[in-house]
């Protein structure tokens, strides 16, 4: 797994890969879908939909792609200006 975080043109985002079977470009956005998985195995297919519903609420994006030898890459998009810490903006 990797996991990295930057800032580019007003906004913070947040990027995790990691491996596993190859997803067909096509069937990506299955696995952030409730109760859907990418693989045929023992999880119920909740994690990935509950961590779109977060960043959605969170006014954030959520984006994922295929990564060519198996895995996805999601990516969180933050507005800076919508970004407060201890009532402070972050932008």
């Amino acid at each position: 797994m990797e996991i990295s975080t930057g800032r580019s043109h007003g906004t913070a985002v947040l990027r995790i890969a990691n491996t596993g079977p190859v997803v067909p470009p096509e069937k990506v956005d299955e696995p952030f879908q409730p109760l859907r998985r990418a693989a045929d195995d023992s999880h119920q297919g909740l994690g990935l939909s509950i961590v779109r519903a977060i960043a959605t609420a969170h006014g954030a994006t959520l984006a994922a792609h295929a990564r060519v030898h198996g895995g996805l890459t999601a990516q969180i998009t933050f507005e800076t200006t919508q970004l407060v810490f201890e009532g402070v903006p972050l932008n």
